[in-house]
């Protein structure tokens, strides 16, 4: 008797991924397939989903990671969630990572705001449509160095939206402040805050496991209005935007800095402050740290070595490649001249926002 293979225990061991880059309506991807050592594939590919259990917005699979055993990471996840997930996890928020994370280089930097946590009604109305609980908060650490604009104060009186019909891009950004971030430092992108991203800019992204994005720029990137708008109408859907204005001080405590980041073991940063914690956390890790079992997704950002866990498996890895973690691997040590951009779920102990 031939007796199939047991892919749950085989799935308990980190895996390097392939790069995922679905095709986006808008440019860009160069630095993405550099940074991987692969060819670009064409002119619009500006994300890489990584250990994606989320879908494109209205798609049934594009976006969505297949791990080398050939089933979702979505299916892996509702066979075994507390094997992928961990029981604390899994008891706070079932078989999903509540975790998205990307690689992101826009080739034109398209004006946008994600939409707000919380019950507003265009949240309520958008995360019933697609069966999600999250909003889209995000945060953005710098590959290469990154100029970003943010503004709560980018569309006042009737700027974007329907009275956008001449789409003025320098009026949109004028209003906007600028944001000079440097290779290794985190910039904070709070859900409804509308802004863009200059084109060329490398970043990782981490964001709440959705896809929802308002174009408030809209002309030359989306198909039609109704897409910019997730089909809710600009009346809706302009209620997820932040139009309060920002001091510079509140726009300076948007990018954290490395100098900033705690020490939380040795060769290990905690990246975000703990404001964080209910939407995602990350760690920049050096060659010798080590890391608590969890489920987590790793870029590795520079250098080569390996990921050698505590039952023994040695994966060796470098620059460009991405690893995805289940929680029953165990801990780990980073090994080598290298460093690792480690991706984690929120915190099941602090719960979001009401």
């Amino acid at each position: 008797m031939v007796r199939a293979p047991d892919r749950s225990r085989a799935s308990m061991r980190a895996t390097v991924l392939p790069a995922n880059r679905p095709r986006h309506i808008y440019r860009g991807g160069v630095n993405i397939a550099r940074f991987r050592g692969v060819d670009p594939i064409d002119a619009y590919r500006p994300e890489d989903w990584i250990g994606s259990a989320t879908t494109r917005l209205g798609a049934e699979s594009v976006g969505l990671t297949t791990p080398p055993d050939g089933r979702t990471l979505r299916s892996a996840l509702d066979e075994n969630p507390v094997g992928w997930l961990g029981s604390a996890h899994t008891q706070r928020w079932g078989a999903t990572p509540a975790l998205l994370v990307k690689l992101l280089e826009q080739g034109s930097g398209c004006l946008c705001t994600v939409i707000r946590v919380g019950c507003s009604p265009v949240t309520c109305q958008a995360t019933s449509a697609a069966r999600r609980r999250h909003g889209s908060s995000s945060t953005r650490l710098a590959v290469t160095p990154a100029s970003t604009s943010a503004s709560g104060t980018t569309c006042p009186n009737g700027t974007c939206g329907p009275g956008t019909a001449t789409q003025d891009r320098d009026a949109l950004l004028g209003a906007a402040n600028r944001i000079e971030a440097h290779a290794g430092e985190s910039v904070v992108v709070p859900a409804g805050l509308p802004h863009a991203i200059d084109p060329g800019v490398f970043l990782v992204e981490l964001q709440e496991p959705t896809d929802f994005s308002v174009l408030l720029e809209w002309e030359g990137f989306a198909p039609d209005p109704g897409s910019a708008h997730l089909s809710l109408g600009w009346d809706v859907a302009l209620q997820c935007v932040d139009r309060r204005a920002m001091s510079p001080e509140a726009v300076a405590r948007l990018v954290h800095s490395r100098e900033r980041m705690a020490e939380v073991r040795p060769q290990v940063l905690r990246v975000f402050a703990d404001a964080a914690d209910p939407y995602f956390r990350a760690e920049l890790i050096s060659g010798g740290g080590v890391t608590d079992p969890s489920f987590a997704i790793l870029v590795v950002l520079d250098g080569e070595g390996s990921i050698d866990f505590s039952d023994g498996a040695h994966l060796p890895v470098r620059r460009g490649q991405t690893v995805l973690v289940p929680h029953g691997a165990g801990a780990a040590v980073i090994v080598g001249d290298i460093e690792v951009f480690r991706c984690l779920p929120p915190n099941p102990a602090t719960p979001p926002e009401a």
